[in-house]
């Protein structure tokens, strides 16, 4: 009986030092509360914390992406639009990440989906479809504004698709395809008017040819009737 005791004393004892010693890594950090109170931000290293008198919450300093599912937005012209983008971001203040707020990813999503609409709402849909790059930065100030009291960085902001209602894809298709046919026919018509050229410039150099034969033979045959009329002469 009393050997039991002796391993489970010891089984604790290393289950406590494993959760006193902890090695962390470059990219984390261990936010610790000491009795409920922040008691300081620990790592990279080795790190110690206090069995019974401290807990800790282990936060990633690397850069992740929030994959925002699709979102209907109303623009400033009353059109309804399906957008859906990923935001990327990192944890720059570990102790607000933590304190500030109870799911950062969470409230993340819940802020990017609202300022996607607020956004929109202020952009006709021609500028939605135009200006992605744009929209991109000004979804990325706006939501940097808002996070940085939860201790993120907005890094990047990417609109992966818009999509128009049916009626107005359908017309902008219809209007590609004219513009397809309306290309076609400038390109076939440039070709026919050069195919004229050619063949003007060849009837015009043939022409040129033909003058030129003709004046050289008139010029032969003059100068033979020439030379006949100075022989019989000479006869």
């Amino acid at each position: 009986m009393e050997g039991l005791i002796l391993i489970l004393l010891i089984l604790i004892l290393v289950v406590m030092l494993l959760n006193t010693f902890r090695v962390m890594p470059e990219y984390e950090r261990l936010v610790v509360l000491a009795l409920g109170k922040y008691a300081g931000t620990r790592g990279p290293g080795i790190t110690v914390v206090i069995p019974l008198l401290e807990t800790a919450k282990k936060v990633d300093l690397r850069e992740r992406f929030l994959e925002i599912p699709r979102q209907t937005a109303i623009s400033r012209d009353n059109t309804s639009i399906d957008i859906d983008f990923l935001v990327y971001y990192r944890v720059v203040n570990p102790k607000l990440a933590v304190l500030e707020v109870e799911n950062v990813v969470l409230a993340s999503l819940n802020i990017a989906a609202t300022t996607l609409r607020a956004v929109i709402g202020d952009i006709e849909l021609d500028d939605v479809l135009a200006k992605r790059e744009q929209i991109n930065d000004m979804l990325r100030v706006k939501l940097d504004e808002v996070t940085e009291r939860w201790g993120l960085k907005i890094t990047r902001v990417e609109i992966r698709e818009v999509e128009p209602p049916k009626e107005i894809r359908e017309a902008m298709n219809r209007q590609m395809s004219a513009e397809r046919d309306r290309r076609a026919l400038v390109t076939r018509a440039s070709g026919e008017r050069e195919a004229a050229i050619a063949t003007a410039e060849g009837e015009k150099h043939a022409a040129i040819l033909r003058a030129e034969g003709e004046r050289e033979a008139a010029v032969l045959r003059a100068e033979g009737e020439r030379q006949a009329s100075l022989l019989q002469a000479q006869g």
